[in-house]
């Protein structure tokens, strides 16, 4: 079971006035959508921000790898600290 908790989100006045005069499933069915909206929302800045990453990392390891790091060297730098 999912646990639900009350959020408070600022609309337009219309946008409240209609909500409040909703019956009680079309509140409901509404919450689900926006729920969802957010859900969607929050799950693509996520994955926005691991592309960047991963963007990121690749062009470390290009850069690096155009500077001369190899495998070895760079197992080299990683094993000299025992």
């Amino acid at each position: 079971m999912i646990t639900k908790e009350e959020i408070t989100i600022k609309v337009p006045s219309s946008v409240a006035e209609a909500y409040r005069n909703a019956t009680k499933e079309e509140q409901e069915q509404l919450q689900l959508k926006i729920a969802a909206i957010m859900q969607s929302q929050f799950a693509m800045n996520r994955f926005e921000a691991i592309a960047r990453l991963r963007n990121t990392m690749d062009k470390a390891s290009l850069e690096a790898q155009e500077r001369g790091l190899t495998s070895e060297i760079l197992e080299s730098i990683l094993n000299d600290h025992e």
